[in-house]
């Protein structure tokens, strides 16, 4: 799996100051210009690991959240079509950066080494490895390298 900054997303540090100043990180955006107009998708999760995000969250941040990026790419409301989601249920999580976003959610990651699915509770990530919680108490520590793919718990 790889680790991929967020600095280095387009927009992405100007759009997550907006975002978490209504209660809200901003876990994914993209922009993707089509035909004179511009695509935006973003993906938000609530900072408490235990609250969910619900059609209101969205549209909450929605709002805030368009006018700075009409701004940012110099566009009217006519030339942006912007859409702001949960991470849903299960996530499949595209960037190792995403960990640190979802503390203290339960997931599961497929490591090569030992060619199982490691089950546990984000505990920590930085750029190299994301540290869980597994059965017990104990904590495993998986590099970003030995990851296949990692999704989200659901019960």
């Amino acid at each position: 799996m790889d680790f991929k900054p967020v600095s280095e997303i387009p927009y992405f540090t100007e759009c997550q100051k907006v975002v978490e100043a209504e209660g809200f990180t901003l876990v994914e955006l993209d922009v993707v210009p089509q035909k004179g107009s511009v695509h935006v998708s973003a993906v938000i999760a609530n900072k408490d690991a235990s609250k969910d995000i619900g059609v209101a969250d969205c549209s909450k941040v929605h709002h805030v959240l368009q006018p700075k990026l009409l701004f940012l790419l110099g566009k009217s409301e006519d030339d942006l079509y912007m859409e702001v989601s949960s991470p849903g249920l299960e996530r499949n999580l595209k960037n190792a950066a995403e960990f640190a976003f979802f503390k203290g959610r339960d997931v599961r990651v497929w490591d090569k080494t030992v060619n199982d699915w490691v089950r546990g509770i984000i505990k920590s990530a930085d750029e190299k490895q994301v540290t869980l919680e597994i059965e017990g108490g104990s904590e495993k520590s998986v590099a970003y390298s030995d990851i296949a793919k990692a999704k989200f718990i659901h019960l």
